[in-house]
């Protein structure tokens, strides 16, 4: 099997949990990803890249503990080649300006799934040429 035919595997890091189960319920779904793990903080986030090896890590840019902007420069460093997309509820500068730094994805939550797995694709397309 050649690395594009390989499923994708997804980290998810989301700290609501109804919105993280359900996305996680949505994308098992979803031919060619694999959800090989969820947290709820982004402590938690680069351990489980580190541990599991993503391919994609989608990661809620507001949460309690930490900025998602952190997460994603701590993953950037410890996980070399991660994609990211980042998932916001509300997409303003600061959002767009963390994206562009970190060469993440952004979507909106409010966008659909299918908006989804397909920025989801597209940066595992780009972190396996």
């Amino acid at each position: 099997m050649t690395a594009s035919e390989m499923p994708i595997a997804v980290l998810l890091v989301e700290d609501n949990d109804v919105y993280r189960e359900s996305l996680v319920f949505l994308l098992r779904r979803v031919d060619g990803l694999d959800v090989v793990g969820s947290v709820a903080d982004g402590t938690a986030a680069t351990p489980m890249c580190l541990e599991l090896d993503p391919d994609v890590v989608v990661l809620d840019f507001r949460l309690p503990d930490i900025d998602g902007a952190e997460v994603a420069a701590d993953l950037r460093e410890r996980c070399p080649g991660i994609a990211i997309v980042f998932l916001s509820a509300s997409a303003g500068q600061d959002e767009y300006d963390a994206a562009s730094r970190t060469g993440a994805a952004l979507i909106r939550k409010d966008e659909g799934v299918d908006v989804l797995v397909s920025a989801v694709r597209a940066a595992a397309g780009r972190r396996r040429e």
